[in-house]
């Protein structure tokens, strides 16, 4: 997959870093998120991730059938690239496999969502900013959220595009399987604010310190 890497300025030989890879949402690029993640670059290995279907002026990891639900087959084959992709990047570059965080806006909320779910001990923390899980996944994936996961779910009160209930239900799913859960909502609509930006820059700061089994 076609990706955009930040990396700290003085990598030891020899050293693992803790990575992030980062998901867009719908139409757009690898390279719109990279401001959301100004500063971390000191401490990570970022890696933004280009969706890879066209679509608009921009990219996709998957299509949808109608309002909240992916074409299964589409959404299946995205998830395992990124999946793939992750293992790739974390065999290739000095990526310290217990600190491995997802973060997506969106589209990419949804599948960092899943991701996380689905791949076990290998997330230790994800950011998904307004997304939802679909109900497929729910239902039919192979649940396995690993025992060190732990999430930032945040959402905005007046979201016209996914619904802020949308962002609540996330909360009591992962709550139900005991994943530990920040959540956070904001007066705004389908968007990424300062505060927001501000919120979970500093909890994956402070998760990032959590000690692994």
């Amino acid at each position: 997959m076609i990706y955009e890497l930040r990396r700290p300025r003085n990598v030891v030989q020899g050293e693992k870093y803790p990575a992030i890879f980062v998901m867009h949402g719908i139409g757009s690029n690898e390279q719109n998120m990279l401001s959301l993640v100004n500063g971390l670059e000191d401490r990570f290995f970022i890696f933004s991730v280009r969706g890879h279907l066209p679509h608009g002026p921009g990219f996709a990891y998957f299509t949808i059938e109608g309002y909240g639900k992916p074409h299964r087959e589409v959404f299946d084959e995205g998830i395992n690239k990124l999946s793939a992709f992750i293992d790739y990047a974390t065999e290739k570059y000095p990526v310290d496999s217990n600190k491995v965080y997802l973060m997506g806006f969106s589209q990419g909320a949804i599948v960092s969502m899943t991701l996380a779910l689905s791949l076990g001990s290998k997330i230790k923390g994800t950011v998904a900013l307004s997304g939802y899980i679909p109900q497929f996944v729910k239902e039919e994936y192979t649940i396995n959220p690993g025992k060190q996961l732990s999430l930032f779910i945040s959402h905005g009160e007046y979201d016209n595009v996914l619904p802020y209930e949308w962002g609540k239900e996330n909360v009591e799913f992962f709550t139900q399987l005991e994943v530990p859960v920040t959540f956070k909502s904001y007066p705004e609509g389908h968007t990424v604010t300062l505060e927001n930006l501000r919120d979970f820059q500093a909890w994956i700061l402070n998760d990032l310190q959590r000690e692994t089994a």
